[in-house]
């Protein structure tokens, strides 16, 4: 009996001194601020898209894109005569880059050396996020409006078909491995599983209990995607069947996911300014490790695999001098020539 109970004892302390060291060996904060970007301009944002082997950030704003150096933080250069723009991909082998003008309805297709238009391409009615497939190296333009996604070859322009999606398609992201593209329905509390190869739908998964999918980030390496949900959730999806594993409590106003495969951490940004900070333990099991304050508003968010330095935009905003009538609550208004981009950075 004292041999039992001196060896349950001995296991408790040592169950107790793992978790101490396990607590140690965890930063409090894993993510700190380094610096912000000054940008300036009017009008407002919404994705940023890392190019990775240029050292490249591109940030849409309003009618253009901003190219950021990612090695000394300044502003290179601008994409112009991009109206309403909200996404750009990159194509890296293909010096390409590609914008959805959501004014106009269409994808303006970018020399990324000379940042000059090489050609556009009519997509459906209002396109807003935008991927490119590496695996067959094509466009996929989702249509927010049109509910509906414009796929078109990367090196010609050329349009392959308008998929018909049955919903207002947020974020997508490509798994070349398994031939498919994923895509959240924020309308239908849905994620779409497309096959590359046919350009059709494979699958529709509901994501509950998460609703109104918007952000959207991949593991490739264990089949798991990332889903942030405006009901305050971050989900971990198995992308093979759907099934939900795992999820977190996140903020309000999620808009984008990023998923670090070295470090095996998923970001939500928010624009309450918060971005939660989840490990993926196993593939089972999801984790806040830490919830990182920003500024409110920023809520997109671009991941550099190579310094694991996270990007948002931001911007500073005031009171309107007069409320909107009927309002239920004064009118924000950005702040002219604040626009910038926050870069937040692993402690040391």
């Amino acid at each position: 009996m004292q041999f039992r109970t001196a060896l349950i004892l001995s296991l408790t302390l040592a169950s107790l001194r793992h978790s101490e060291l396990t607590a140690a060996a965890e930063p409090r904060d894993l993510y700190g601020l380094e610096t912000e970007i000054p940008i300036g301009g009017d009008g407002g944002w919404d994705y940023l898209s890392m190019d990775e082997p240029a050292r490249r950030l591109y940030v849409t704003h309003a009618t253009r894109v901003v190219v950021i150096d990612l090695e000394t933080h300044q502003v290179v250069g601008n994409i112009t005569n991009t109206p309403g723009v909200h996404g750009f991909a990159i194509a890296p082998e293909l010096h390409r880059g590609f914008s959805t003008d959501g004014k106009d309805s269409k994808a303006s297709i970018v020399d990324l050396t000379t940042l000059k238009l090489i050609s556009r391409v009519a997509t459906g009615e209002g396109p807003d996020a935008i991927l490119f497939e590496p695996g067959r190296q094509e466009v996929y333009s989702f249509n927010g409006h049109g509910n509906s996604a414009t796929i078109f070859k990367a090196n010609s322009g050329d349009v392959i078909t308008t998929l018909p999606l049955l919903g207002q398609p947020e974020f997508a992201v490509a798994d070349p491995q398994s031939s498919r593209v994923y895509c959240n329905l924020e309308d239908k509390n849905e994620l779409l599983a497309i096959d590359t190869l046919t350009h059709q739908i494979l699958k529709r998964w509901s994501v509950a209990p998460g609703e109104s999918p918007s952000g959207l980030a991949i593991d490739i390496a264990h089949h798991r995607l990332f889903v942030g949900c405006h009901n305050n959730l971050m989900l971990m999806v198995n992308s093979e069947n759907g099934r939900v594993v795992s999820s977190v409590p996140i903020g309000q106003g999620v808009d984008a996911n990023a998923f670090d495969p070295v470090t095996q951490l998923a970001f939500s940004s928010c624009g309450d300014g918060t971005v939660t900070i989840a490990r993926e333990l196993t593939p089972e099991k999801l984790q806040v490790v830490q919830t990182l304050a920003t500024e409110k508003g920023a809520k997109t968010m671009a991941l550099d695999l190579k310094t694991h330095r996270i990007y948002l935009a931001s911007a500073k905003y005031e009171t309107a001098a007069q409320p909107t009538p009927g309002a239920q609550r004064p009118r924000r208004v950005m702040v002219p020539g604040s626009f910038k981009v926050l870069v937040y950075r692993m402690q040391n």
